[in-house]
């Protein structure tokens, strides 16, 4: 059987299109590997290149900042066992804490940002709550609660309260009027103007609080765990004091540094795919090259 010509190029395509495949999908991923900034490993690869020529070159005592292999040995050791252990203790506390402070703040900071009248009530109490700092919560949640993982939890959900309900009752109170008095035009109910205006128009200001709120969460999750607890980052911090360790001390500070970014940067990716719709100036530079 006699191919015609538009046949025969189209099967060819097909063929070369088949074969092109595999390659593309590979090249594609190797460009998608290239196309990663790596302009942030700069300054902190540099800073452990250096400390660990001043250490080995006697300008900095081991004692005072252990070189970057002495950390890589402790880390070895301790992924071994407890590290993760640790690790895992203090990420459920933030997890757990987080999650019921940041739900919390939301309820209200949609109650007081919506009713005027809520806002005389509560707003003034808030602010001279917001005011004290979390260590002086410490002693009385123990007495409430003892040195269990209650009190951890509530300490971590009240740092976190504030910067979200703050985020969002600011949000709400910023959005744009002609855009309620649209909905207000088209006589929707309350109920369909907060879910269809005020929520979305103050979305990046809940977004910007949720982001602070957790990291004030792990730095809430170390102060509990200093003062009382047989597991955690900050029990390690504590281990390392005691034992005069500033490996085990740099060690718990560089993973909370880690979790800290991992964390955030999950947060960030979440607010680009529900911010996507904006266009604003960061959505505008997101694509040039700096």
């Amino acid at each position: 059987m006699t191919l015609s010509t538009h046949e025969f190029r189209g099967e060819a395509q097909d063929k070369t299109t088949a074969l092109r495949r595999p390659v593309g999908t590979v090249s594609g991923f190797a460009a998608r590997i290239a196309s990663l900034d790596l302009r942030g490993a700069i300054v902190p690869v540099g800073a452990l290149a250096l400390l660990e020529l001043f250490v080995r070159m006697g300008w900095v005592s081991p004692y005072v900042l252990p070189p970057p292999s002495d950390l890589y040995t402790t880390f070895l050791y301790l992924a071994e066992g407890p590290l993760w252990t640790n690790i895992g203790a203090s990420a459920l506390r933030v997890l757990i804490g987080f999650a019921f402070g940041s739900l919390l703040a939301i309820v209200v900071g949609s109650i007081v940002g919506l009713w005027y009248s809520a806002e005389r009530y509560l707003e003034p109490s808030f602010q001279a709550l917001r005011a004290v700092p979390s260590l002086a919560w410490v002693p009385l949640l123990m007495i409430w609660f003892g040195i269990g993982e209650t009190s951890k939890i509530v300490l971590i959900a009240k740092s976190a309260f504030f910067p979200v309900y703050l985020s969002l009752f600011s949000g709400i109170r910023n959005v744009d009027r002609k855009l309620v008095e649209v909905g207000e035009m088209y006589r929707q109910p309350l109920p369909v103007l907060v879910w269809r205006i005020l929520i979305p128009a103050s979305l990046p200001h809940l977004f910007t609080g949720l982001r602070y709120g957790l990291s004030l969460a792990w730095l809430s999750v170390v102060a509990a765990e200093l003062l009382a607890a047989s597991e955690g980052i900050g029990y390690m911090l504590s281990d390392g004091r005691e034992l005069s360790r500033p490996d085990l001390v740099l060690i718990a500070i560089i993973c909370l540094a880690i979790l800290g970014k991992i964390s955030d940067s999950l947060f960030k990716l979440i607010e680009d795919r529900c911010l996507s719709w904006r266009d604003s100036y960061s959505t505008a530079i997101g694509g040039r090259p700096a």
